[in-house]
C-alpha cells in the first residue's frame, strides 16, 4: 500500500499517545480526553490535518516532557474527528510514515516539534530469502491465531494475501494485542529484514503469553460458577498466582510456610502445621472454613512452643522487692522467699502452686505482680470470677463460629514465654451450669502431672504448661472445690491492723495519690492523725482500697486549694477531715464508761478486720424460757444453750437459786442486731454475762475474752487472735482473756498491741468468771496463767 511521504523537515502538532503505537499505512481510532491533545487536533484539523503521533514512556504521566516520549512514531492524517459528551474528541487518523523530531515545544498551549521522516533502508537480501521470511511470519501468526480467539478473519485475509514484508511486519504489528512497548520497538526497526525477525520473536512470546493466560482461564473456569463474576475474579487472580509460582500457593500460603519454618517449636507441631497450609491452598478465598483456617493458624504461629526466657533469681534483691511493695506480711513473706529459694536452686521444678487467701483489698493481686518481677518471669493475669464457661479455660472445637482459645492459652501467647507467671485471680468465685464446670478444667492446668501435656480445644494440640508459674488468689477457701483446693498449698493473708493500715498510707499510698493528683509533699501534707482519723472514723475494711479513696479525695480537694490559689501549701490535720469529708462514717469501738451487770465485751473477727462485740445477758421472773436475739447463727444459739447447761451444772457454786431454769427467763442479745453473727468463740462471753445477770455482780469493763465452752466448763481454742486483739486495743481494753491452746498464736499479735493489753490464757471457764466480775479479787497471776518462764516471753503481759 503506497503512503505518502515528505523528506522536507515540516513542523507539525505533537500528540502523545498514552499504551497506544500508530504504524504507517494503518487506521486507528482513539479517544482524546487531554487539553494539549485536543488543541494539537484542532490545529491539526486548520491546517493540513497532519500530525505527528508518538508514544510517551509511561502512560501514568500526564503532562509529558521531551524525555518522556520516544524518539520514532508516525506522521498522520486526520480523517475524522467526533465530540464526545465528557468534552473529550473520538479521533480517526491514517498512518503516513515513520518520522522523528526536533525542537520540541510544550510550552504554548499543545505540543509542537519539527518533523523530519524515517528513510527506510532498502532490502539488499536475495528475493527467496525475503519469501522465506514471509512465510515464517504467516506460519508463526497461524500459530498464534489458533490459541489467540480474537483474530478478526479480514486481518487473516490480509496476512494471507499481503506480499510486501514491510508491510506485513506493520500490519501484524499493528494488530497483534502486544504491550505498546513491544510494538514500539517494532516501529523503530528502519529496516524491514529486521522489522521481520523482531516481529517473529514478538509473536512467539505473545502465543506462549497466550497459551499461559488460556491455560489459566481454563483452570478458573472449572472451579467456579459462572453466575459469580466476584468470585470469578478472585479465583482469575488465584489462579494468575498459581502460575506464576509454578505450584498451588499464593503469597499468603508462600508466607504461612515461611512462618511455620521459622517456628521455635517441635517437629511434630510444624508438620501439623504444614497439613493444615496445605488444605488452605485449596480452599477458595472467601470460604468460612478457610477463614477459621487462618484463624487457627494465627493462634498457632503466635504460640511460644518452645521459647523460654532466662530466669534468674536473687534472693536478697526479691527480699528488698518485697519489702519494698509490702508492709508487714512476715509469714507470707517468709513463704514466698522459701519458694523463690526452691527456684533459684532449681529452676527447671515444677509443681509449686501458692492459694493466696484472704479478705478483698489486701494485695493478692499485687503479690502476684511482685512474685513476677522477683522471679524475673513475665506477668499475665486471668479473672476467674463469675466464669461458668468450660470453654473459658479450654477453648472452643475450631469448626463452631466465632471459635477461639481459651484463657490459658491466650494468657501464654500474650506472655510471649513458655515461663510466664500466670495469676488466676478470684478462684473461689468460679460458677457452672449447663455448659461444664470451669473448675474441673483446671484440674489439668494445676496438676504438674498432667499439664505438660494441656491440650486446648481449640489448638487440638498438647502444649507445655509444666514450666509455667501458677498463681491463685481467693477470697475464702469454703467455696474452693476439693480436688482444686488439694493441688494449691494455702497462704493466709490475713486483714490489716490499725499500724498496718497507718504505715502503709503513710509510705505508699500518700505518696501514690500526691503523685496522681500532681501534688508533692512540699505543697500538701497529710498528718499522721489525720491517717489514724480516716483508719478510725472513715474506713472499715480489712485492705486498704476505701484507705486509698479517702486519701485521693484529700488530694483532690487540696489541689482544688491550690490550683484556685486559695493556698500555696496545704497541711490536712485530723481536725479538718469532718470539713473536708463531711460527718464520721463510723463510730469508734470503745469499753463501757462503767462496770454494769451483764453486760460484758466479747471480741469477734470479720472479714474485714476484728471487732468488739458486746453481748447482753438480762435475767426476769418468768417460766423458764431462753430468748435469743440479735442475728445469731445455729453454732452460737447451741454455744448459748451451752452456757445455759454448764450454769445450771454450776448454781450452787456460784450462788445462784438451783431452780432459776424454772422461774426466770433469760434474754441474751448480740449488739448490732442487723448484722449476721456466728461461731462458736462467744461462748465464754455469753457464760460470763448469764452469771452477772443471774447473781447481780458487775463485770469489768475494761476486760473481752474470746473462747468456745463446753457444757463442762472447758475453753477450746478459737481462730482470729491477731485480729480480736487490735480491736481489743483500739477499744481500750487492758485484759483480754484467751483460751490457753492459743499462746502460740500471740507471736503473731501486733507488739504495740502486746504492750499494751495483758493476755490471760485460761483452760477452764471458772478462771475467767472469778477474775471478771466485780467483787472477787483483782486479776492475778494463776498456776493457769503462766506455767513456765517460755510462756511469760511468747505471751507478752499475761499477768501483772
Amino acid at each position: 500500500m503506497p503512503v505518502e511521504v515528505s523528506q522536507k523537515q515540516i513542523r507539525l502538532p505533537l500528540l502523545a499517545l498514552r499504551g497506544l503505537v500508530q504504524f504507517p499505512g494503518m487506521m486507528l481510532t482513539f479517544d482524546v480526553g487531554r487539553k494539549k491533545s485536543i488543541k494539537a487536533v484542532t490545529a491539526a484539523m486548520e491546517s493540513n490535518q497532519k500530525i505527528f503521533l508518538v508514544a510517551q514512556k509511561d502512560i501514568s504521566v500526564d503532562d509529558p516532557q521531551l524525555e518522556d516520549l520516544y524518539r520514532i512514531g508516525c506522521v498522520c492524517r486526520v480523517r475524522q474527528v467526533l465530540k464526545m459528551p465528557d468534552n473529550g474528541v473520538k479521533v480517526l487518523v491514517e498512518g503516513l510514515y515513520r518520522a522523528t523530531y526536533t525542537n520540541f515545544s510544550s510550552n504554548g498551549s499543545f505540543c509542537i516539534a519539527d518533523i523530519t521522516a524515517c528513510e527506510e533502508k532498502a532490502v539488499k537480501n536475495r528475493a527467496i530469502y525475503i519469501e522465506s521470511l514471509i512465510r515464517r511470519i504467516r506460519n508463526e501468526f497461524e500459530r498464534y491465531a489458533e490459541v489467540a480467539s480474537n483474530i478478526a478473519p479480514d486481518v487473516m485475509m490480509t496476512v494471507a494475501t499481503s506480499e510486501d514484508v514491510a508491510f506485513l511486519s506493520d500490519f501484524i504489528a499493528f494488530s497483534v494485542p502486544a504491550p505498546f512497548d513491544d510494538k514500539q520497538y517494532v516501529l523503530e526497526q528502519l529496516s524491514p529484514v529486521n522489522r521481520a525477525k523482531v516481529l517473529l520473536e514478538m509473536l512467539s512470546k505473545e502465543r506462549e503469553i497466550t497459551l499461559i493466560d488460556n491455560k489459566i482461564g481454563e483452570k478458573t473456569r472449572r472451579q467456579i460458577d459462572e453466575n459469580q463474576r466476584e468470585y470469578y475474579l478472585k479465583e482469575q487472580i488465584r489462579a494468575i498466582s498459581d502460575e506464576l509460582y509454578g505450584d498451588e500457593s499464593a503469597d499468603e500460603i508462600d508466607e504461612y510456610y515461611n512462618k511455620v519454618s521459622l517456628m521455635q517449636a517441635p517437629d511434630s507441631v510444624k508438620d501439623k502445621l504444614r497439613t493444615e497450609v496445605s488444605k488452605l491452598a485449596k480452599m477458595p478465598s472467601g470460604s468460612h472454613e478457610g477463614t477459621v483456617v487462618r484463624g487457627w493458624l494465627d493462634t498457632c504461629i503466635a504460640l511460644p512452643w518452645e521459647k523460654l526466657d532466662d530466669v534468674k533469681v536473687d534472693i536478697k534483691k526479691a527480699e528488698k522487692i518485697l519489702d519494698r511493695d509490702f508492709h508487714g506480711m512476715k509469714k507470707v513473706k517468709e513463704r514466698i522467699l522459701e519458694m523463690l529459694s526452691v527456684y533459684a536452686l532449681s529452676p527447671e521444678i515444677t509443681g509449686q502452686i501458692l492459694c493466696l487467701v484472704g479478705p478483698p483489698g489486701v494485695g493478692k493481686t499485687s503479690i502476684g505482680k511482685t512474685i513476677a518481677e522477683c522471679m524475673g518471669r513475665q506477668f499475665s493475669r486471668i479473672s476467674l470470677g463469675g466464669m461458668h464457661d468450660e470453654a473459658e479455660i479450654r477453648g472452643h472445637r475450631k469448626t463452631y463460629i466465632g471459635a477461639m482459645p481459651g484463657r490459658i492459652i491466650n494468657a501464654v501467647k500474650n506472655a510471649g514465654t513458655r515461663n510466664p507467671l500466670i495469676l488466676l485471680d478470684e478462684i473461689d468465685k468460679l460458677g457452672k451450669d449447663y455448659k461444664g464446670d470451669p473448675s474441673a478444667a483446671l484440674l489439668e492446668v494445676l496438676d504438674p502431672e498432667q499439664n505438660h501435656t494441656f491440650t486446648d480445644n481449640f489448638i487440638e494440640i498438647p502444649f507445655d504448661l509444666s514450666r509455667t508459674v501458677f498463681l491463685t488468689t481467693a477470697n475464702t477457701r469454703s467455696t474452693i472445690p476439693e480436688p482444686l483446693l488439694d493441688r494449691m498449698e494455702i497462704i493466709e493473708l490475713e486483714g490489716y491492723t490499725r499500724e498496718e493500715k497507718f504505715n502503709i498510707a503513710k509510705k505508699h499510698l500518700v505518696a501514690k495519690q500526691l503523685n496522681r493528683h500532681a501534688l508533692t509533699a512540699k505543697n500538701c501534707r497529710i498528718t499522721d492523725g489525720a491517717l489514724y482519723g480516716l483508719i478510725d472514723y472513715y474506713t472499715r475494711e480489712a485492705g486498704v482500697r476505701k484507705l486509698e479513696r479517702s486519701i485521693a479525695s484529700l488530694c483532690s480537694k487540696s489541689a482544688r486549694k491550690i490550683a484556685s490559689g486559695e493556698a500555696e501549701k496545704v497541711v490536712i490535720k485530723d481536725s479538718d477531715l469532718e470539713k473536708m469529708l463531711g460527718k464520721h462514717r463510723y463510730k469508734p469501738e470503745v469499753i463501757l464508761e462503767k462496770d454494769e451487770v451483764g453486760i460484758i465485751n466479747g471480741l469477734a473477727w470479720t472479714a474485714v478486720g476484728g471487732e468488739i462485740m458486746q453481748m447482753e445477758v438480762s435475767a426476769m421472773k418468768g417460766t423458764g424460757k431462753v430468748e435469743l436475739t440479735g442475728s445469731l447463727g445455729d453454732v452460737m444459739k447451741e454455744s448459748a444453750l451451752a452456757a445455759v447447761s454448764f450454769v445450771r451444772a454450776n448454781a450452787t457454786r456460784y450462788g445462784i437459786d438451783e431452780d432459776f431454769y424454772k422461774n426466770t427467763d433469760i434474754h441474751i442479745h448480740a449488739t448490732e442486731a442487723a448484722v449476721p453473727k456466728d461461731g462458736p468463740s462467744a461462748g465464754v462471753t455469753i457464760t460470763t454475762a448469764l452469771i452477772s445477770a443471774l447473781t447481780g455482780r458487775e463485770v469489768r469493763r475494761d476486760i473481752a475474752m474470746t473462747g468456745e465452752i463446753t457444757i463442762r466448763g472447758r475453753v477450746l481454742p478459737i481462730g482470729g487472735l491477731k485480729e480480736k486483739s487490735m480491736a481489743a486495743y483500739r477499744g481500750g481494753v487492758k485484759t483480754v482473756f484467751i483460751p490457753k491452746e492459743n499462746i502460740p498464736d500471740i507471736d503473731e499479735v501486733d507488739e504495740t498491741v502486746k504492750a499494751g493489753v495483758r493476755f490471760i490464757p485460761v483452760s477452764f471457764v471458772g478462771e475467767i468468771i472469778d477474775a471478771a466480775l466485780v467483787g472477787t479479787d483483782e486479776i492475778k497471776s494463776t498456776g493457769d496463767c503462766c506455767h513456765t518462764q517460755k510462756q511469760k516471753s511468747v505471751s507478752g503481759r499475761i499477768s501483772q
